[in-house]
């Protein structure tokens, strides 16, 4: 059964969303009829509602749209959050990793890989080559 067909039972895109970051997959979802990108995964298109949401892989290009760093007590890392502009539109919050915390800037190309962190999948950017603000 395709999970975003209208006449199959509601499943959790979440649920969808992680299986295949399992099967090493970053896939957002698009709406059939306005070409809209959507990312958090959702049964429904936010604004005109429509339910007709299907996955599609991701480019996994982005740019930073804005980044902070979290400095946790020793002996922990600092550690940055940021929000990733997608090329398809939608922007999701991450992490930058491949450099320091807080050597990542705005508007810097990045690219999406996906990791594993203890029994989950993540989908974590490093810094596009070549790439500078």
């Amino acid at each position: 059964m395709n999970p975003t067909s209208p006449s199959s039972p509601v499943r959790s895109p979440d649920l969808d969303y992680e299986q295949f970051l399992r099967e090493g997959r970053f896939m957002i979802q698009r709406s059939a009829s306005s070409g809209a990108y959507v990312f958090y995964p959702r049964i429904a298109e936010p604004v005109t509602g429509a339910m007709d949401l299907e996955w599609v892989n991701a480019s996994g290009n982005g740019t930073v749209y804005s980044a902070t760093v979290i400095r946790p007590r020793a002996p922990a890392q600092p550690y940055n959050v940021c929000l990733i502009d997608l090329e398809e539109g939608p922007r999701m919050m991450s992490r930058v990793d491949g450099m320091a915390a807080d050597a990542v800037q705005i508007g810097m190309r990045v690219t999406a890989r996906i990791v594993q962190e203890g029994d989950k999948p993540l989908v974590v950017f490093f810094p596009m080559e070549g790439s500078s603000v």
